[in-house]
């Protein structure tokens, strides 16, 4: 039994850690100066103190398109609409076809020189294939330096994070990263950021898949690891429950003009989130997302409010 100041005072430390962590969770929530009106969201990568935009670029089955001049042509006017918008962060893979290889026709098409913030991915078996992978992703890209490298889906994790450290020392990268996609493998990903020098992590985040705030974003604001959220509109499933529905009135509260833009915000409005990075083959889609950089993020009251609304459609 403990005595009764000794209760007192455990029962003290445990409203206070009650109340700290409260004011975590309402921390993870609320506006910076970065998210109002003009000026564009960006947010910092923790290891570094280097900020980037919040809205990045997915290439996943849109960039597929090397071998058709006319899609190139497509995707080099997608590109300038991004740049244009600001946009910095590119993602791609060596598992999204010839993706690679288009973002690096394209880029060389664009006039000038482009604030590019390219990520990239190992995905393969065992250290040597992963380098000659990596090498080859490079010139695909026609970058003499990756900014960030991911380990692709934590495939062969413990034999490319070995080169990854060795690449960033050497400079040939500058941040490490491993992702995951449809909330696989999240207690494996927490246990690699507790445990290793990882800069980057890339999960599946948007309104309906949410399980990433349980452990994921805590854990990563906790250590400093930035957090790219892949599949912002879930495969663009998220149109399908609001398809020719009007916008809420809330909407205005946070200078939303389209629902892509409703999700976005939602994804960024939690500041353990860096950036999101929706994929498209239109220019006028891009033109929409990059429009989530700007104007006032939801507060924790609006976003359990964006939730209960879209369910209920």
């Amino acid at each position: 039994m403990l005595a009764a100041s000794q209760s007192a005072s455990y029962a003290g430390l445990m409203i206070n850690r009650r109340q700290f962590m409260a004011a975590m969770a309402a921390a993870a929530f609320a506006p910076t100066k970065s998210t109002f009106a003009d000026t564009l969201l960006r947010r910092a990568v923790p290891s570094s103190g280097a900020a980037i935009t919040a809205i990045g670029m997915g290439t996943w089955l849109t960039f597929d398109v090397i071998d058709s001049e006319h899609e190139l042509a497509i995707r080099t006017r997608v590109l300038d609409a991004f740049f244009s918008g600001g946009g910095e962060l590119i993602d791609s893979s060596p598992m999204y076809g010839s993706s690679e290889a288009a973002i690096g026709e394209c880029l060389s098409r664009l006039e000038g020189e482009k604030p590019l913030f390219s990520a990239g991915k190992v995905w393969t078996i065992g250290r040597w294939l992963g380098t000659k992978q990596m090498q080859h992703s490079m010139k695909l890209w026609r970058q003499s330096r990756i900014d960030l490298m991911q380990v692709h889906n934590l495939l062969d994790w413990k034999a490319h994070l070995s080169t990854l450290k060795a690449w960033k020392a050497e400079g040939h990268i500058r941040y490490i990263g491993l992702t995951t996609s449809h909330g696989r493998r999240h207690r494996d990903i927490v246990e690699i950021m507790k445990a290793e020098p990882v800069d980057f992590v890339q999960l599946s985040y948007n309104i309906l898949d949410r399980e990433a705030e349980r452990e994921i974003l805590p854990v990563a604001m906790s250590r400093g690891i930035a957090v790219i959220a892949n599949r912002p509109f879930q495969g663009s499933r998220l149109f399908d429950r609001v398809r020719n529905k009007p916008l809420p009135g809330w909407a205005q509260e946070i200078n939303c003009r389209n629902w892509a833009q409703v999700f976005l915000k939602f994804i960024l409005s939690h500041r353990g989130v860096t950036c999101a990075i929706p994929a498209t083959s239109r220019v006028d889609h891009m033109v929409e997302n990059m429009g989530a950089l700007t104007g006032p993020l939801p507060d924790p009251r609006l976003r359990r409010r964006i939730v209960d609304d879209y369910l209920k459609i």
